[in-house]
């Protein structure tokens, strides 16, 4: 793998890269730094990865990898076809101000099959909870059986606990995405992991504002390709 390169402004990326489509899309992009992880998110990423983003959104986490000269390869995928739109065409925007690499982006659920091979890096950044109970467990672990020998599984979700963080988000996608999501656990995305083949190598609980966010980053024994 190559050097870790220098950090990023995530805030400034978010600028320059998503400048079209609505203006409520394009102002969660603008300021998903301000409730999300997003810089935690790409430091966790090896400089040098094939990275797959399942449920990928508007694909702000691969362009910020691919800005930040840390992808190798990228593929992002979501259900919807606005995120889609939107991630592409920052990607191309991407391109034009010279990156080395660019992702690809296509539209597909999370709960149908996962695009083939295996990847250094699979992230699941807020995915489960928007998905059907009874579909979590094979969407995690299909995420999980695309991780490379050596590679990670960078996992983020929103706490079920304490209540009011959890109440808090849970009103956000009311209004955001008007569905009524349904949490996973901490632990069992740990047994899910486990019974992959994972270890967990990083367990953090981040707080910003009022959301609380639980992020594990998941090893696969052996060497990085």
């Amino acid at each position: 793998m190559a050097s870790t390169p220098a950090p990023i402004d995530v805030a400034e990326v978010a600028k320059r890269l998503y400048r079209g489509g609505g203006t409520v899309a394009r102002l969660m992009q603008h300021h998903r730094h301000r409730i999300a992880p997003v810089a935690e998110l790409v430091r966790s990423v090896p400089a040098g990865s094939r990275v797959l983003d399942a449920g990928c959104g508007g694909g702000l986490l691969l362009n910020c990898l691919a800005a930040a000269g840390k992808l190798r390869a990228g593929h992002g995928f979501d259900s919807s076809d606005v995120a889609i739109e939107a991630a592409t065409a920052a990607a191309r925007r991407l391109q034009e101000l010279g990156a080395r690499t660019v992702p690809k982006f296509e539209r597909r659920p999370v709960e149908a099959d996962f695009p083939a091979g295996t990847f250094d890096a699979v992230c699941l950044i807020d995915v489960l909870h928007h998905v059907p109970p009874e579909a979590q467990e094979q969407a995690f672990k299909d995420a999980a059986s695309r991780v490379a020998s050596g590679g990670i599984l960078l996992y983020k979700d929103m706490c079920d606990a304490p209540a009011w963080r959890a109440g808090m988000n849970r009103l956000h996608d009311l209004v955001m995405a008007r569905q009524w999501i349904r949490y996973v656990p901490i632990e069992s995305a740990d047994r899910w992991a486990g019974e992959c083949g994972l270890s967990v190598e990083r367990a953090e609980w981040i707080t910003m504002l009022w959301y609380g966010h639980e992020l594990r980053v998941y090893r696969r024994a052996g060497s990085a390709a």
